[in-house]
């Protein structure tokens, strides 16, 4: 096995998104700022419900695929399509935006704490004008392992293995084959996690101090990850991290705003269809 090691850190910047919710943004911050097939990583939280009250009103995507996944707090999703979905503390909704979905995600709550990611990943050229779908996955529903040392391993897309126990998360058959895992570990905990050489990899830390090797993780920062087969980290102190990897697509990408493409012509045709009705028809 060949572990990885940084390659490069990304650190958040502040920000706000949706009608003026705070949030810090590493991946994504600039468009030539990715990691493909991550177009964007939003880690939003706070205790003050003026810096997220106001939500994410209505608003259109097309190309990629949305990944909310909820620390704490309480937002309801609606789309055009007439879907509804609560996403509560541990919830995942997983969004293929695909050919095009406008949708909102709205606070259910008034006060306390609302914590955590979107992650913005890119669809292949031939699958961007799919129809659109998606999942909302409960806590309940997506599995975890811990072990008498206190390490515990939360998979939502791909296989966590910990102490020769493995888990798969409820999310496969994905072209870019993803591996997302939320990682809890106790001080002078080490874990070790298989990653496809194929694959591109990184780390969120979310809280406290971790090492990979001889080099510290920052916090709120993408630690972007260098070619191997295996990510071996470290707490210093009791650490709680997110371990992303996917295959990159390797094909060209046009952006602008909530819309995702390959080519200028593409992402013309997108604000066209958006501002006719067609995106959604």
């Amino acid at each position: 096995m060949s572990a990885r090691q940084i390659n490069q850190i990304i650190p958040a910047m502040d920000t706000s998104d949706g009608a003026g919710v705070r949030l810090r943004r590493s991946i994504g911050q600039r468009q030539n700022i990715r990691h493909d097939p991550f177009l964007m990583l939003d880690e939003f939280g706070s205790d003050k419900s003026n810096e997220y009250i106001a939500g994410f009103p209505a608003h259109p995507h097309r190309g990629f695929e949305t990944v909310t996944y909820m620390l704490d707090g309480h937002m309801l999703h609606e789309d055009h399509m007439g879907n509804r979905g609560d996403l509560r503390s541990g919830d995942v909704q997983w969004m293929t935006a695909a050919r095009g979905i406008v949708h909102s995600e709205m606070p259910q709550q008034l006060e306390g704490r609302m914590r955590g990611f979107q992650l913005w990943l890119n669809l292949p050229a031939k699958e961007k004008m799919k129809p659109a779908s998606y999942r909302d996955i409960p806590s309940a529903q997506i599995p975890t392992l811990q072990n008498s040392k206190g390490i515990w391993v939360k998979a939502i897309a791909g296989t966590a293995i910990l102490d020769a126990q493995s888990i798969t998360g409820p999310i496969a058959g994905l072209t870019t084959q993803p591996i997302y895992i939320d990682v809890h570990l106790p001080a002078g905990q080490l874990f070790t996690q298989a990653t496809p050489a194929t694959h591109n990899a990184f780390i969120y830390l979310y809280e406290g101090e971790l090492k990979l090797g001889d080099d510290a993780v920052p916090p709120h920062a993408a630690a972007l990850l260098g070619p191997g087969d295996e990510v071996k980290v470290t707490a210093s102190t009791d650490a709680k991290f997110i371990l992303l990897a996917a295959m990159p697509l390797n094909e060209p990408i046009v952006q602008y705003g909530p819309f995702v493409m390959n080519t200028r012509e593409e992402i013309e045709q997108a604000v066209n269809d958006y501002q006719s009705g067609k995106l959604t028809a």
